[in-house]
């Protein structure tokens, strides 16, 4: 796979600077929209219907609006900037939160991350389909590095409050049955070329549930479902797609091995081993990833609720987490935590420090909303003061990164309590 370009900046640090000033530790985001070509919109993102293909038709729709994101979308024909967030200075897209955390790193993500990675290595995104997308997986760090790139764990929680219809199909296909084989697997991609390769008789499918989530650990096998779905992940855009046939729609090998040495495109036992084959074959699958929202503390009295919505580790490590905040009408809040994170709003009106905090109802290509922002690591620790001004809950989702929530709680915490 071919190095990314991205766009060349213009900016200095002291804009930058200025800005994070001038935000108080806030930097206020623009939407970012990112198509598929290869999958249908499921239209509940709120971009408006008659900008699904703004990019283009040939681009395919758009189906996916990311967060706080430093990560470039790996589309082809990609404009250059796609996948990356742009920070709003007085009404006007002024530069890149990449830009701005090159800039000032440490100031904008905190000196042990900037230490670590350099860069803000985490982003989220809402995902939005009509029907299933193809059962793929997301290479490792190991695997992704063959081809100059890095892995892809991820997770997902379904907002309420975009999921009022399910479309098509609201189940998600994991792993592969207990007892599948390799041989098993090496039939469905010899198959590829048939139509259907087969490869979902060899799955589990799971009823998605509002309000619920899943963590998703790279090599595993996932088909996601049609729910709009909220995905803290890595920043990374790796995958391979291992269905060749979703809902007539042919999938091509290139799909598959998009992130794969160019020598090793047709080999089908590297191809197999790419995935964790124990990870795939869990009989006990639903309870090491599936996530139930635990509260953070008993709060309601104080009339807000704060929520784990993702959480758990990846093979040892907690490399992202979330926390959904439902503010009642007429509360004010200030929330501390241990760093920085991408917010969004996805029901209510209110403030978030001194800025508006407006849920819109439709957004145009290019709009600028004030729905979404980039909270320093700073200001997450001194506090951030969340208001009410509406009649109906305030609720926002916000990510963090890696090692920021070491008192997470572990994957089947609320079935176990």
């Amino acid at each position: 796979m071919s190095t990314i370009e991205l766009p060349n900046y213009t900016s200095n640090p002291n804009a930058v600077r200025h800005a994070l000033e001038q935000g108080e530790g806030l930097l206020r985001l623009a939407p970012t929209w990112v198509p598929r070509s290869f999958l249908m919109p499921g239209r509940r993102i709120k971009l408006a219907p008659q900008d699904i293909y703004a990019y283009g038709a040939h681009r395919g729709g758009i189906d996916e609006r990311w967060f706080a994101s430093t990560t470039p979308a790996a589309n082809d024909n990609r404009v250059i900037d796609e996948g990356l967030s742009y920070v709003v200075v007085n009404g006007k897209k002024s530069f890149t939160l990449l830009e701005a955390v090159g800039h000032l790193g440490e100031s904008l993500i905190g000196k042990p991350l900037w230490d670590k990675y350099k860069r803000w290595p985490v982003y989220s995104k809402f995902f939005d389909n009509m029907g299933p997308i193809p059962h793929h997986m997301h290479q490792s760090d190991e695997q992704a590095a063959l081809v100059g790139q890095q892995g892809k764990p991820e997770s997902y929680y379904f907002p309420p409050q975009l999921n009022s219809i399910g479309n098509n199909f609201p189940y998600t296909f994991f792993g592969l049955e207990p007892g599948t084989t390799k041989e098993d697997l090496r039939r469905c991609l010899e198959n590829w070329n048939k139509g259907d390769n087969g490869i979902l008789d060899l799955s589990k499918a799971y009823r998605l549930q509002p309000g619920t989530g899943w963590l998703v650990p790279p090599c595993v096998l996932h088909a996601p479902g049609s729910l709009v779905t909220y995905e803290p992940q890595w920043g990374s855009d790796v995958f391979g797609m291992y269905q060749s046939l979703v809902e007539g729609r042919v999938v091509p090998w290139a799909l598959l091995v998009k992130d794969m040495p160019v020598d090793k495109h047709h080999d089908l036992d590297f191809i197999i081993n790419q995935l964790d084959w124990e990870g795939n074959v869990n009989p006990r699958f639903k309870d090491a990833h599936f996530l139930e929202p635990i509260p953070v503390a008993d709060t309601r009295s104080s009339g807000y609720e704060d929520k784990w919505i993702v959480y758990g580790k990846v093979h040892g490590k907690e490399l992202f987490s979330a926390k959904e905040l439902t503010i009642n009408p007429g509360a004010k809040v200030t929330i501390k935590d241990n760093g920085a994170y991408g917010i969004v709003a996805v029901q209510g009106f209110g403030s978030i420090g001194k800025h508006p905090l407006r849920t819109p109802a439709m957004i145009r290509f290019g709009e600028l909303t004030e729905d979404e922002y980039f909270v320093t690591s700073d200001a997450a620790k001194a506090g951030v003061v969340f208001e009410n001004l509406g009649e109906e809950p305030l609720v926002t989702l916000r990510y963090f990164g890696p090692d920021t929530n070491p008192s997470a709680p572990i994957v089947g915490a609320a079935r176990r309590s």
